[in-house]
């Protein structure tokens, strides 16, 4: 699934960009995991989402992590005991994260698919669209240069919505997450679907 790249794309990378590059925290992050050469190794899901919806917001302050999203794609060696091993060492390098590390070449099995091919097919599965973000330092280069994973678009994360996956739609996780995890009151000028308002 190729990402999407209109001039609104190319807008909203090159906003990224400059956000994380900005932002200490983040950047601290992302060279520690590009320090372990993880085969497609990303930072995903809120660690990006919740940085532009901050920006949105024009907050000052980043919006604190409760955890950080690690995702590598390794089909020879998908044993839970790598993963840790994974945590462990960047831990060693940030320890004021929660590093949460999931070797994408397993995680079809837990949602009943196909075998993924790659990173970033992995997550186009995930329950919100917005969710469905990846970045990292890319690998070889120096300097502070983006390789980022958007199926949906990461325009869409900057038009300030929350929308359910319809590649994987499950409405009552969909659901479920949207209340727990406070998105509407941390950053109350997000909408939800139009589909979804009236269940919510």
């Amino acid at each position: 699934m190729a990402s999407i790249m209109t001039n609104a794309e190319s807008d909203a990378r090159l906003s990224v960009s400059r956000m994380l590059t900005e932002d200490l925290y983040r950047m601290q992050c992302l060279n520690a995991l590009k320090s372990l050469k993880l085969p497609q190794g990303y930072l995903a899901a809120g660690f990006l989402r919740n940085a532009i919806w901050d920006e949105l917001h024009g907050f000052k302050k980043p919006t604190p992590l409760n955890d950080i999203d690690v995702i590598y794609y390794n089909p020879s060696d998908t044993s839970k005991k790598s993963e840790l091993h994974i945590e462990n060492a960047l831990s060693e390098q940030v320890p004021s994260a929660l590093w949460q590390v999931k070797n994408q070449a397993r995680m079809h099995v837990k949602h009943g698919h196909n075998a993924y091919k790659d990173c970033e097919e992995a997550i186009s599965y995930w329950i919100e669209q917005e969710t469905c973000v990846a970045i990292r330092l890319c690998p070889n280069e120096e300097g502070d240069k983006f390789d980022m994973l958007a199926p949906y678009g990461l325009s869409r994360n900057f038009a300030g919505t929350i929308s359910i996956n319809p590649r994987h739609p499950r409405g009552d996780v969909f659901t479920q997450r949207v209340h727990s995890k406070n998105w509407l009151l941390t950053w109350p000028q997000l909408t939800l679907g139009s589909a979804l308002v009236g269940s919510i």
